[in-house]
């Protein structure tokens, strides 16, 4: 951090911020307070003006090549698990999956939608790496290959991929945020819809969030919904394997059995 407080000068005191990738700071110069990232999302700039994001001051660049970014401090909180089923969650989820300006840049830096097929692709090869091939992983992995031909969708957004309650803050001006953007990806929306539905909604009120939102509940859209959250169940048993985080991966393995049995 004093390589922070030397680039920002003098008057600046600089405490992290958490998070898992530890690149995240809090700057604080009298009553001026601001939010630090190194090597943040490259269209933060783009979430900031949609008013997604809080607003981005500044962009550096560093002589190291990295770059850091400063967003306005906001007072607020994280969601709780039991409010992500509010209307305003489900109306900023539409307009981000809604977003050409969003998907533009993110497309002209290079990043071309992850189908089905690449995702599925892609876990098989992280299993092999990790020698996870276990009953509940083969059972899951088997559901996706079986069902892959009909997971189709035309339409394709930036997907925020870690859409827990932790990453929703609510300020105390009742303005609602989605942050931590480092792993967004263009998918079909199903991907996040599916994550929020099954993480945070009960059954029966999925068709009013999703009204809210903008989309009828159909056969397909469950379909590709669920598809999506066995692949990210078997991609969170991975990370958790990764980590040597066992007691948490077994417990995805049952839930990831409890998800194809259940279908």
């Amino acid at each position: 951090m004093n390589w922070l407080e030397m680039f920002l000068g003098d008057g600046w005191k600089v405490k992290p911020a958490g998070g898992i990738t530890g690149e995240a700071y809090i700057a604080q110069q009298g009553d001026q307070k601001v939010f630090l990232k190194r090597n943040s999302s490259p269209f933060l700039a783009v979430l900031s003006a949609e008013g997604i994001v809080p607003k981005l001051l500044w962009t550096k660049r560093l002589e190291n090549g990295d770059v850091v970014t400063a967003q306005r401090w906001v007072e607020g909180r994280e969601l709780k698990s039991k409010e992500m089923n509010q209307i305003r969650v489900a109306k900023l989820m539409s307009k981000i999956h809604g977003s050409y300006e969003l998907l533009d840049m993110f497309k002209r830096i290079g990043n071309e939608p992850l189908t089905p097929k690449v995702i599925l692709e892609n876990l098989r090869l992280q299993l092999q790496l990790f020698n996870i091939d276990d009953d509940p992983i083969k059972k899951g992995m088997d559901f996706l290959d079986e069902r892959l031909d009909d997971i189709k969708s035309d339409h394709y957004a930036v997907c925020h991929a870690d859409i827990n309650h932790n990453n929703w803050i609510l300020t105390e001006e009742e303005q609602l945020f989605l942050i931590d953007w480092d792993g967004a990806i263009v998918a079909d929306p199903a991907l996040d819809l599916g994550l929020i539905l099954y993480s945070y909604i009960e059954k029966e009120n999925w068709s009013s969030w999703l009204e809210q939102y903008g989309l009828e509940l159909g056969d397909s859209l469950q379909e590709r919904m669920h598809w999506y959250v066995v692949s990210q169940t078997i991609a969170s048993v991975i990370w958790h394997v990764g980590r040597k985080e066992f007691t948490q991966a077994n417990q995805l393995k049952n839930d990831l059995l409890d998800l194809v049995y259940h279908f």
